[in-house]
């Protein structure tokens, strides 16, 4: 399980960036963005499973990352990886962050996402 400070560290880290919070009533929905255009290459939120079609009702943490379109299907596949909730399902999938098991299984995503989005 990957917490959500794990993540803000790590990109904080590698990218200088950190989180902001563009909506006020989603206080918990935290934006990561270029400095440079301000375009998101990651949103991280807290919603109900079955926004991304899994049972229960207590909220998850999940993270919003651009992909490669071609690499869209072969990424669903894989678990904790869905289709993405509130973004272009075509160009974005979503992270389950309670299914992943160190922040290696996602920094190749991270990485992608950021570089997509300049």
């Amino acid at each position: 399980m990957i917490e959500r400070e794990e993540l803000f560290d790590y990109i904080e880290d590698k990218y200088k960036v950190k989180p902001d919070h563009p909506w006020d009533t989603f206080e918990n929905y935290a934006a990561l963005r270029h400095k440079d255009n301000e375009k998101w290459f990651a949103l991280v939120m807290d919603i109900t499973p079955d926004k991304i079609g899994l049972k229960g009702d207590k909220k998850i943490d999940v993270l919003n990352l651009k992909v490669r379109n071609e690499f869209i299907g072969m990424l669903r596949k894989i678990e904790g990886i869905y289709q993405a909730y509130h973004m272009d399902k075509d160009n974005w999938v979503t992270i389950n962050l309670s299914e992943m098991n160190s922040m290696g299984d996602i920094e190749d995503l991270i990485e992608e996402s950021f570089d997509l989005t300049k």
